[in-house]
């Protein structure tokens, strides 16, 4: 489907939305018991199992906290009641860890087990860029909890950990059962930062802390931020708490830090979060900011903003952008805050947009006034194929998925910011603006490929007033998505993606990761040169290959560069002996 068909495709899927509606309002809307006390996980539960329908244009809760729900009630995959299990042919990956071609893959997480880790991020220590820290969402002890690990030799080697989050008690009054979305950053001084979402499988409460690994330590272990306790490194908590709510009518989702890293600002070492706030009305972008390592946080504030020229639909309070998820926060040299995110307070089905603010680095960040009213930069087309009726290949009901995989499609969460030295921004971003025949059913059981999603970027050179129409970097008539960006010294961009456009993996459902290098990316002539980072295609995770670890291959990827080059980490399918289970993997480039 090209541009000029968008009218006519948006009649005709708005059509096909009413009988969406119209299916998932025909089972039961009793809320299932595992969303527990938080009304905002109940309700998400009930949409993802096809038992109510969404309201509005509602927003979908991250996918590590949704496929911990459904594996804690036995659901979506279970058949009769009994949880699924593993084929009995199936063997442990064991701790291999490189798969050598013209680049290597590196296996990151030292986890042994059968054990889902997806979704990562990677950070490069700025005073030693041999010191790599990743996370990920992480189920070695079950479910889901988030995963970090450390490399001291540039990502050769790896050990790894899982967080001091557990010691924290919530609102409720006790620990917590689940963690997600791992995020990490280090500041100017070599200080590492980790967070993460903690949650409840059974009550209300939900929060956002950070832990922290000291310069010198990079890593190994974290601790306490608070610097004036006694042997601060070997104690757990107080761990910095950024939100935590024991209120059924909210949920902290989506959560991302980083540091100000740039010796020259007025702000360095300051470390900031953004994250979305869910309630029972709407969604908006929050931010908070420490000053003292992350020990303590400032108040949450709403920084998503109001434009009713782009935000005309379903806010609570007119022209409000409130209806968000998926932020992604940088930093400029000067202090200056930026943020891109995606939103829908937009009128028709399906059609959304990818919005960006941002707060100069001589304001007061905490006070809402001084960030700049949200600017539009592109839309974010989310018509793919939904799963109603029956979980078909992974794809959970009520969920967005390009067959013949069953993962969720993340247009939400997988936009990313970028600057260069020169202070270009770059924002990235994928949907299906060209998706056509016979992928252009919302019925996923219907739909089949090709399936053309592709990856976009568009810059900025006036700090994110205006921005360039969007450069599309993938090809026509394949799957490409999930895509993360950063920019280099030298001011190329790199775009990494998962890509099904290799051998018959657009049809067998196989998938690669590749990499766009984009040199002049801020000018209207950009030069892209590609290259395959996986060694050898990763299997289709399905319910017949492994149905623990189907649906799910994370929400976000992530690219961050250090000098000239790029490391690339991803969730990656391919197991010992043919076995397909989901582990981290580390690829560099240049």
């Amino acid at each position: 489907m090209r541009r000029k068909n968008l009218r006519l495709w948006v009649f005709v899927t708005a059509v096909m939305a009413l009988a969406v509606s119209a299916f998932l309002t025909s089972g039961s809307a009793t809320v299932a018991q595992s969303g527990g006390g938080n009304k905002i996980l109940a309700r998400a539960l009930a949409v993802e199992l096809g038992k109510a329908k969404p309201t509005g244009k509602q927003i979908p809760i991250s996918g590590g906290v949704m496929s911990t729900l459904v594996q804690a009630m036995d659901s979506g995959n279970a058949v009769g009641g009994v949880a699924p299990r593993l084929p009995l042919a199936a063997k442990t990956q064991g701790c291999q860890n490189v798969y050598i071609g013209a680049v290597m893959n590196i296996r990151v997480n030292q986890d042994c087990s059968l054990r889902r880790q997806a979704e990562e991020v990677v950070a490069i220590n700025p005073t030693n860029p041999s010191n790599l820290i990743v996370g990920q969402n992480d189920s070695r002890v079950g479910f889901n909890h988030c995963g970090y690990d450390w490399s001291t030799d540039g990502g050769r080697s790896w050990g790894d950990q899982l967080p001091p989050f557990y010691q924290f008690i919530g609102g409720d009054g006790h620990t917590f059962d689940a963690c997600s979305d791992p995020t990490a950053t280090f500041d100017a001084d070599g200080n590492a930062y980790v967070g993460g979402v903690l949650f409840d499988i059974a009550s209300s409460a939900s929060a956002f802390v950070v832990a922290k690994s000291n310069a010198g330590i990079g890593g190994k272990f974290y601790h306490t931020p608070d610097s004036s306790l006694t042997f601060q490194e070997f104690r757990d908590v107080p761990l910095g708490v950024v939100a935590s709510d024991n209120d059924p009518s909210v949920f902290n989702d989506k959560e991302f830090i980083v540091a100000d890293a740039n010796p020259g600002s007025p702000k360095v070492n300051n470390v900031y979060a953004t994250w979305t706030r869910f309630s029972d009305v709407n969604s908006p972008i929050f931010f908070s900011q420490s000053t003292d390592g992350g020990a303590t946080w400032s108040v949450g504030v709403e920084i998503s903003g109001n434009n009713p020229v782009i935000c005309t639909d379903f806010s609570i309070v007119a022209g409000a952008c409130d209806q968000d998820q998926g932020s992604h926060p940088i930093v400029g040299p000067d202090g200056t805050i930026y943020v891109v995110f995606g939103n829908g307070n937009t009128p028709l089905f399906g059609i959304n947009q990818v919005l960006f603010i941002s707060c100069p680095g001589s304001a007061d960040c905490t006070n809402p006034a001084n960030w700049a009213a949200p600017v539009k930069i592109n839309d974010l087309v989310g018509l793919h194929p939904i799963a109603l009726g029956s979980n078909v290949a992974g794809c959970p009901v009520g969920r967005q998925c390009l067959p013949p995989n069953g993962y969720r499609v993340p247009e939400f969460t997988s936009m990313s910011l970028s600057m260069d030295s020169s202070g270009n921004l770059f924002a990235t971003w994928a949907d299906f603006r060209n998706g056509g025949p016979p992928c252009d059913t919302l019925d996923f059981a219907t739909a089949a490929p090709p399936c053309d999603n592709d990856v976009f970027y568009a810059s900025s050179s006036d700090g994110g007033g205006a921005w360039s129409a969007a450069h599309q970097l993938t090809p026509a008539g394949s799957a490409q998505w999930q895509p993360w960006s950063a920019v280099s010294a030298n001011g190329k961009l790199f775009v990494a993606y998962y890509d099904r456009q290799y051998g018959n993996c657009e049809f067998s459902g196989c998938n690669d990761i590749t990499v766009a290098r984009v040199t002049n990316p801020a000018s209207g002539s950009p030069i892209v040169n590609y290259k395959r980072l996986s060694t050898s295609s990763m299997p289709n995770l399905t319910t017949i290959t492994n149905p623990i670890q189907a649906g799910f291959l994370g929400d976000y990827m992530w690219v961050a560069t250090s000098g000239n080059t790029a490391y690339v980490v991803w969730a990656d399918t391919r197991g010992l002996n043919g076995t397909v289970e989901e582990d981290i993997y580390l690829a560099t480039t240049k």
